[in-house]
C-alpha cells in the first residue's frame, strides 16, 4: 500500500528479533506475531532458554494489545515451543524436530540438528517373535528375535519411545550392547556390522497416549502422539529391523515433498 510502513517493534536490548505486523492485512495480528516468533525459534534466533518477558512487557514493546500478545504466546505454548514460568515470564523451550521422510535414524537427525541426543535403554533381550513381528522380519512365529526398548531424549527432554525387533545374531554373537545403544543410534550399529541399509516400508499415524506412555514421555494422559511403524531391508532384500515408535506431537513432525503427476 503506498505510503504504508508495517509497524516494527522497538526492541532495544531485547533478545527478540525484529518483528513487525501489518494492520492492513486480513491475517489476524496474533497470528502474524506467532508466525514470526515460531520462525525465530525454529531457525535458532531464539535458542532454548531465551526469556521473552511477560505479556505486559511484550505488548508494550511490540505496540500491541495484551490480549493479542497473549493469544500469540498461547498458540506457541500449545505447540510446545514456549512455556510460561511463574515469576520468570515466557521462555523458549525447544523447537520441533522436523524429520524428512527418508531412511535415517532419529539419533542421526537429532545430532545433525545439534540437539544432543541421548538414550535410556529400557529393555534389551531375546524373546519369541509374535505373529506380526515374524511376518515383518520374515521368520517363523516363535523364533527368537532381539527386542530393544529405548527412550530417546534431546537436551534431557523425552522425544520418542522406540521399540525395535531384530533377527537374532544379526549384530554378531554379542548382540546389541546396552552401553553402545546408550551412546549411538541403532542404524549406526547396523552399518558398523557391515550391513548396507537399502530401503524401508513405513506407515505413520497418530493416537492418544496411554498412562504408561504419558509418564515416559512427560505428557498428559491422552495427549496426541505420532506413531511410526517401519521395516528396514538391506541390499539383499533381507529384513534387518522392525520398529514401532511413538513421538511427542508437540516436539516432532514428519515432512515429505509431494510432486504433481504429469
Amino acid at each position: 500500500m503506498p505510503g504504508y510502513a508495517p509497524q516494527v517493534a522497538k526492541q532495544s536490548g531485547s533478545p527478540l528479533p525484529p518483528l513487525s505486523v501489518d494492520r492492513t492485512s486480513p491475517v489476524p495480528l496474533y497470528f502474524q506475531l506467532a508466525q514470526q516468533l515460531e520462525a525465530a525459534v525454529e531457525n535458532g534466533t531464539l535458542p532454548p532458554g531465551t526469556l521473552l518477558g511477560n505479556e505486559i512487557e511484550l505488548a508494550t514493546r511490540l505496540g500491541l494489545s495484551r490480549p493479542t500478545v497473549r493469544q500469540a504466546i498461547q498458540s506457541l505454548v500449545d505447540k510446545g515451543l514456549l512455556v510460561r514460568r511463574r515469576g520468570v515470564g515466557t521462555q523458549v523451550v525447544h523447537s520441533r524436530v522436523r524429520r524428512p521422510l527418508e531412511l535415517s535414524s532419529l539419533y542421526d537427525d537429532l545430532e545433525a540438528a545439534g540437539r544432543r541426543p541421548a538414550t535410556r535403554v529400557l529393555a534389551n533381550r531375546l524373546e519369541p517373535a509374535t505373529a506380526p513381528v515374524a511376518a515383518a522380519l520374515g521368520v517363523p512365529e516363535g523364533t527368537d528375535v532381539h527386542y530393544l526398548e529405548r527412550l530417546r531424549t534431546a537436551y534431557g527432554e523425552p522425544m520418542a519411545y522406540l521399540r525395535n525387533h531384530l533377527p537374532a545374531g544379526l549384530l554378531g554373537p554379542d548382540e546389541p550392547d546396552t552401553g553402545r545403544l546408550e551412546t549411538t543410534g541403532l542404524y549406526r550399529m547396523l552399518r558398523s556390522a557391515a550391513l548396507t541399509l537399502h530401503s524401508a516400508r513405513q506407515s505413520i499415524g497418530a493416537r492418544a497416549a496411554t498412562p504408561e506412555e504419558a509418564a515416559l514421555l512427560d505428557e498428559q494422559e491422552g495427549a496426541p502422539l505420532l506413531t511410526m511403524e517401519r521395516t528396514t531391508y538391506d541390499d539383499t532384500g533381507r529384513a534387518v529391523e522392525h520398529g514401532s515408535h511413538l513421538y511427542r506431537a508437540a516436539r516432532y513432525s514428519f515432512e515429505l515433498q509431494l510432486m504433481v503427476r504429469p
